[in-house]
């Protein structure tokens, strides 16, 4: 195995290194892994028979078997042991070797080790993956961003192993610096919106119109097949199909309502904050995960607060809103992600192509959808595009559909149902394509005080008025 000179190595073997690797090997290349944990270095033979796999758990030996430069691809979990890891590499490599983190690693941390691996004559990039162990074995989405020396250099595997739509493969150089790493971190952002709107629709199906899971199943079904077909809502439509095997009733009954998250959401609520631009719909995403925590709390209240629900009459009509409401907040989830990225490029230097990043998220990826051709046609008639909302196509689909969007909105609420998601996006909607907000009030009660001025719409110019 010592004279074997692999083209690329990977260091852990967990469900997504190794399926990526199988990918890798499926397509022709010459790669390895590393693992402290023999049970995966044992796994990665047994599924990588075919190709004659083999992993390494000497660290030094896995160094020793790769070609140079040495390409090495790390997927493990984000944060410190990548720094620990990262730090075992160090001393064992040379100027020219290349380290690509894989992970869903923090843009800012992937910032400082390009800097600190550049500093050493190591290049080094972070790439954001898409699809899961699934999409990971037969086609992923990839967002690398930094080096771009680096990424040449491995631009053949990741295009052979990626997704492809009409040709097209699903991996894109993203741009410089940790730009790989934050569009991913936006993905996963709109990735929890989607999927809490479809957490709401199911809420108003099951306590609006009192649907049971067959009839959820049917319904997201009919969907599928039409303007909403996406990865997520196919998913979503099976999982209200699994019987439970420990009791013969349906699974998803049987889970309890705490939702969990590993952070990415978070970040992405964050940065939007830091740089002042406004994503409600995905915000209230991640409070919403938040909130379903407080389990004894919400039952208690359920008892002490309870209220009257109000009949809904034409089921076939309000099928058809619903569908409406769903496609809305579809395109509002991406449109808000978007315009994150735009902005972030512009503070970060990131030098971002929201059309190659729409391109991209079509095939391999979580968030992968039907509208997404539409949005990537969007941006390659304008590639400057300020908002997804401002594209003429975009604009004639909301007109036909708000409408909708209003009722189902107003009927939840009329029903007590918890909405944040569908009503945070209709709010966003309703506020930007207001030409005159209400917020001079708000300029004004600053200014009233504490003294912090306000502009004019008659005379250029700061002011402060004697409110007294």
């Amino acid at each position: 195995m010592m004279n074997n000179k692999y083209t690329l190595g990977m260091i852990g073997l967990g469900t997504m290194g190794r399926n990526l690797l199988l990918n890798m090997a499926d397509n022709g290349f010459q790669v390895t892994g590393y693992d402290k944990d023999p049970k995966m270095l044992k796994k990665l033979e047994e599924d990588g028979k075919a190709h004659n796999l083999k992993g390494f758990e000497s660290l030094e030996e896995f160094i020793q078997s790769l070609e140079l430069p040495r390409r090495i691809m790390l997927l493990v979990p984000a944060g410190k042991i990548v720094d620990s890891v990262i730090a075992e590499l160090i001393p064992l490599l040379g100027k020219g070797d290349m380290i690509i983190d894989s992970g869903n690693s923090h843009f800012t941390d992937t910032s400082r080790r390009a800097i600190e691996l550049s500093e050493k004559g190591i290049h080094f990039f972070g790439m954001g993956i898409s699809g899961g162990e699934e999409g990971a074995r037969f086609g992923p989405s990839m967002m690398p961003g930094g080096d771009k020396a680096a990424y040449n250099a491995v631009k053949p595997i990741l295009e052979a192993v990626s997704a492809k739509v009409n040709g097209d493969p699903c991996v894109a150089y993203i741009g410089p610096g940790a730009s790989g790493h934050f569009v991913k971190m936006v993905h996963n952002g709109i990735e929890y919106s989607m999927m809490q709107v479809l957490a709401e629709t199911y809420d108003i199906l099951k306590n609006g119109l009192g649907y049971n899971n067959d009839q959820i199943y049917s319904l997201f079904e009919k969907w599928n097949n039409g303007r909403l077909k996406s990865f997520l809502l196919e998913v979503t439509r099976d999982i209200f199909k699994v019987k439970d095997e420990k009791t013969g009733n349906f699974l998803l009954d049987m889970i309890k309502d705490q939702a969990k998250s590993k952070g990415t959401g978070k970040w992405t609520s964050q940065v939007s904050m830091d740089l002042q631009l406004p994503i409600p719909t995905i915000n209230e995403s991640v409070s919403a995960r938040d909130l379903s925590k407080f389990k004894s709390l919400r039952v208690a209240l359920s008892k002490a607060l309870p209220h009257q629900s109000v009949a809904i009459k034409d089921t076939a009509e309000f099928e058809a809103h619903l569908e409406q409401a769903l496609y809305f907040a579809m395109i509002t989830s991406y449109a808000q992600g978007l315009h994150l990225l735009e902005q972030a490029s512009v503070e970060f230097k990131y030098e971002l192509n929201l059309k190659e990043i729409s391109q991209i998220w079509r095939g391999g990826c979580i968030i992968r959808a039907e509208l997404l051709e539409d949005i990537y046609q969007a941006y390659k008639k304008q590639p400057q595009l300020p908002h997804l909302y401002t594209d003429e196509s975009i604009q004639h689909q909301l007109k036909e559909i708000i409408p909708g969007t209003r009722n189902i909105v107003i009927t939840a609420i009329a029903n007590g149902i918890a909405i944040p998601c569908y009503a945070s996006a209709l709010a966003y909607y309703d506020a930007l394509r207001t030409d005159k907000s209400p917020l001079n009030l708000t300029q004004a009660q600053r200014d009233f005080f504490g003294a912090h001025t306000f502009e004019r719409i008659d005379e250029e110019g700061i002011f402060h008025a004697d409110w007294n």
